[in-house]
């Protein structure tokens, strides 16, 4: 939708109204127009919801399905996942009912028994960060179908969706290499992290199909924000031969490398290509416009709905992780290598 704003020249707001069809509200028939022309112009086809007459694949659910997730307010990770089950459960008649439970041992059952007495037909269990979780026995306890979001349990007995990590990390190195790059650096996030491991595997495997050497000087952890990705870049210049690319683990740390790179005197791409990742939405706005591949939280909330399954219970089967593709959104931080070394206009020792 945002995408269809900048195309349409209004706000995302005015996007949502049209396609979403929102009674009540004083949007000029120009603007509908425009809009949709700019919807069917990207490929995007908005959500067909269907008629109360229709019987959806999972309406043995009783219409109130429980989302529960450990947080909100740190990421828009949450709130985009969420965004994409209540549109997949209002798509079948179904509301969705939020829960935050900071992975609290006290509250956290507290609030699933809340969403389960107050009638939810289904849960989806949900964590910010990827990982493997142990969940307690009340959770294999409940009687109704359960999905995991972002995370899974090692005994495969819940649906369960998370995002292609190593496959991501794979195209965004390749996409270096395809444009001409050798010697590409990363900036991981904290390497404790799943997808921190799973992206620099991807990473190292790109390297590994192309023949190009992995050189440990070239990764430099960070801790996802912009502050490591500007000393780590100003750590990466300093390197008697510095990268040519550069692969950021998210678009925060990307927006540090930016500042570093500008603060060198150098240009992007001209002189340093810059990938990053999670397409946030200042990705499109920095200058030139941010390489990213996208999290499919939207995509993940959906699919955890559509696989809501009412005859599911634990322990009756093994289900297989589904992962979903972490998409490479090309925009303009990428070129081929510079034929010469950069030139760095200052001291580029390490600095925060």
């Amino acid at each position: 939708m945002t995408d269809i704003a900048k195309a349409a020249g209004c706000s995302q707001a005015a996007v949502s109204f049209v396609l979403n069809e929102t009674p009540g509200t004083r949007i000029s028939q120009q603007t509908r127009d425009r809009v949709l022309e700019a919807a069917r112009m990207l490929g995007y086809v908005a959500p067909a919801y269907a008629p109360a007459s229709v019987v959806s694949a999972y309406s043995g659910l009783d219409g109130v399905i429980g989302f529960a997730v450990d947080q909100l307010a740190t990421s828009p990770e949450a709130i985009v996942a969420i965004e994409g089950a209540r549109q997949a459960s209002w798509n079948t008649g179904n509301v969705l009912l939020v829960a935050q439970t900071l992975s609290d041992p006290v509250m956290e059952p507290r609030a699933i028994k809340a969403l389960t007495s107050g009638g939810i037909s289904a849960l989806i269990y949900m964590t910010i960060y990827t990982r493997e979780v142990e969940l307690p026995a009340y959770i294999y306890e409940l009687n109704i179908p359960t999905v995991l979001l972002n995370c899974y349990t090692t005994d495969y007995a819940f649906p369960a969706v998370v995002p292609s990590e190593i496959a991501g990390g794979q195209s965004s190195t390749r996409h270096l290499v395809a444009h001409g790059h050798h010697r590409i650096a990363t900036i991981t996030g904290e390497i404790w992290m799943q997808a921190a491991q799973d992206r620099l595997t991807g990473y190292r495997r790109a390297l590994a199909t192309a023949d190009i050497p992995f050189d440990p000087e070239l990764v430099i952890e960070g801790d996802w924000s912009a502050s490591a990705g500007y000393s780590a870049t100003m750590r990466l210049l300093a390197l008697k031969e510095p990268p040519t690319a550069i692969f950021c683990q998210n678009d925060r740390t990307a927006i540090g490398c930016y500042e570093a790179l500008k603060d060198a005197g150098l240009r992007i791409p001209h002189d340093m290509s810059v990938v990053g990742y999670d397409d946030e939405e200042i990705s499109r706005h920095l200058v030139p416009p941010l390489t990213t591949s996208v999290l499919p939280h939207h995509a993940m909330g959906q699919w955890a709905i559509e696989h809501l399954d009412p005859a599911s219970r634990p322990g009756k089967r093994r289900y297989p992780i589904a992962k979903l593709e972490c998409s490479l959104v090309k925009r303009h931080s990428v070129a081929a290598p510079p034929t010469t070394a950069p030139r760095v206009v200052h001291d580029v020792q390490s600095t925060v």
